[in-house]
């Protein structure tokens, strides 16, 4: 197969035995720097994913992605909203809500046999939740649907419940800051007993901070009205168009008095340090590219020492300029071509078994049976991929540029 000459001379180059030893030492330095550092990148960004895609599955899929509530004024007893069926029929809501559900909130505190919580209490109606919802799913003991009205139920975390010192079927008092009720001591925050019938684990802080209730035995505690509950919880396809949402629902409903809230004006910052985390180590680990790249400058410069006379023949032979160029540019590339393919591969093999890489060498990154989250974007991979490559370019560009401006006669005077 005909190859075009550029190539086929930067293949001789690059394969062949006549490099000083410590010349191709450089050059196998160059493809082992890149190639350490595309693996690295590929394999923490992957993990980094993983992270974040964890946050967002634990955290997301219990707290209220966007919410709709009466606006509330500082000074007085929060309001509840009224008719909530009404209003939700009201709006034609965005392609990207999924599901819309009623519910009831308020901070509180939980007493067990050993000590107080404070908590979020929240009120849901098991019947109009989403089918799909990770509470269901990490449920380990009772069911979601345990919760009915009239008979005073709660479904409390695993590590909540063991800080309470509480079993399944065992009774604690919850105390609701947003009620209130009158006692001979004057008034005080709304409180009643309920019977422990579940206990989640979803493996995040919520574990800490969430009591569930049914929505209809809160909203009796806050003495609320009939029919009146906190809002409306909106579900969405990606948790992270809740912006975007928001700033399309709150003009509908501000002539009703309604304010649309999403999930980042809470936990936005746990996310945004994450991504801040994983740029943090994009940079540093990138910097193991650039170096590698820029090493291949002084791998093609000694090459060129090596082979002056060569181009000094190929130029009175009638190679131009623009080829001699073309030539060192790709034989300057070869090493980070192969270097990029090379980390690519591992990087991607690594994260995909890195699991059982761990487990096989005895290394517990967390309590058994807990794996590291590992989320593969292939587009991640591709840009890292072409940013090794342009690195590599762009580094190799000067000398080749300088190479291809020597004077034949002047080389060739001293051979």
């Amino acid at each position: 197969m005909n190859r075009p000459l550029p190539l086929y001379l930067a293949l001789r180059y690059s394969r062949s035995r006549s490099r000083s030893t410590f010349t191709r030492f450089i050059s196998h330095f160059v493809a082992a720097g890149i190639t350490l550092g595309v693996l690295a990148l590929i394999v923490v960004t992957s993990v980094m994913n993983g992270f974040e895609n964890e946050l967002k599955t634990r955290i997301l899929g219990v707290v209220p992605q966007v919410t709709v509530s009466p606006q509330q004024q500082s000074t007085q007893r929060p309001q509840p909203l009224a008719d909530w069926q009404a209003v939700q029929q009201s709006v034609t809501w965005p392609a990207a809500v999924r599901h819309v559900s009623p519910y009831v909130q308020s901070e509180g505190i939980i007493q067990g046999h050993a000590q107080l919580q404070a908590v979020l209490v929240q009120g849901i109606f098991p019947h109009l939740e989403p089918s799909q919802n990770i509470l269901r799913e990490r449920m380990l003991f009772g069911q979601l649907d345990s919760l009915r009205v009239g008979e005073y139920r709660v479904i409390i975390g695993r590590p909540l419940a063991d800080m309470l010192d509480i079993q399944i079927g065992e009774r604690v008092r919850v105390t609701a800051a947003a009620g209130q009720q009158q006692t001979p001591l004057g008034t005080m925050p709304a409180q009643r007993q309920f019977t422990v019938s579940g206990i989640f684990e979803v493996g995040a802080d919520i574990d800490q901070q969430l009591v569930l209730l049914h929505g209809a035995d809160l909203a009796r505690l806050l003495r609320y009205p009939e029919n009146h509950v906190t809002g409306l919880r909106l579900w969405l396809n990606d948790a992270f168009e809740s912006a975007q949402v928001s700033q399309r629902l709150a003009p509908q409903f501000a002539a009703q008095g309604l304010v649309v809230a999403d999930w980042q004006q809470r936990y936005g910052q746990l996310f945004a340090a994450v991504r801040m985390e994983k740029g943090m180590m994009m940079i540093m680990l990138g910097l193991i590219i650039v170096v590698a790249a820029f090493n291949a400058v002084s791998a093609l410069i000694m090459l060129i020492q090596d082979k002056r006379s060569d181009i000094a023949i190929l130029q009175t032979l009638g190679l131009s300029p623009r080829r001699i160029y073309l030539t060192l540019i790709l034989q300057g590339m070869y090493s980070g071509v192969v270097g990029v393919i090379l980390g690519a591969a591992l990087g991607l093999l690594l994260s995909a078994y890195l699991n059982g890489i761990l487990t096989a060498l005895g290394i517990h990154v967390f309590s058994a049976g807990v794996a590291l989250p590992v989320v593969i974007q292939y587009s991640q991979v591709f840009a890292i991929v072409l940013a090794a490559l342009a690195l590599t370019f762009v580094a190799t560009m000067y000398p080749a540029w300088r190479a291809a401006q020597l004077q034949p006669a002047e080389i060739l005077r001293y051979e």
